[in-house]
């Protein structure tokens, strides 16, 4: 286990796990659904990953978007690999969409839409939010 995902609410935040990678809930929502997306290893520049890592990123992704648009239906999806404060390889995925998507009495609006997301903008989620979207996004997930 790596600093990013400790970093990132783990286990509290757990999505999914794989044998390379592990998709987290973002605690800071800048639309809904947002995940990480974390290399299980302690690299910390993409080409240093395990080539096994790559060839499951094909399956990983496949699996965070076909959970997703069932959970909230985006319109686009962006992976930002952006690796500016926490260094160990791992992905920020924003769902995107226009228009507002809700989930537990919060209104979630894309405030970047169609631009970049806007990240600043974000629904920071308590312990007990956090919770209850992953485990409402981990029954989208194969098991």
């Amino acid at each position: 286990m790596n600093d990013t995902i400790r970093k990132f609410g783990h286990p509290a935040t757990l999505v999914r796990e794989y044998t390379h990678w592990m998709v987290l809930l973002r605690p800071a929502q800048p639309t809904l659904g947002s995940l990480v997306l974390a290399a299980k290893s302690e690299a910390a520049a993409f080409g240093d990953l395990d080539p096994a890592a790559f060839a499951e990123l094909a399956s990983v992704t496949h699996d965070i978007e076909t959970a997703l648009a069932g959970a909230m239906r985006y319109q686009k999806i962006n992976y930002l690999m952006l690796m500016m404060v926490d260094r160990h390889v791992h992905f920020h995925v924003i769902p995107r969409y226009e228009g507002v998507r809700s989930r537990e009495g919060i209104a979630f609006v894309d405030a970047g839409w169609p631009k970049p997301p806007a990240l600043g903008e974000a629904v920071a989620l308590d312990d007990a939010q956090i919770a209850a979207f992953a485990d409402w996004l981990k029954g989208y997930f194969p098991a």
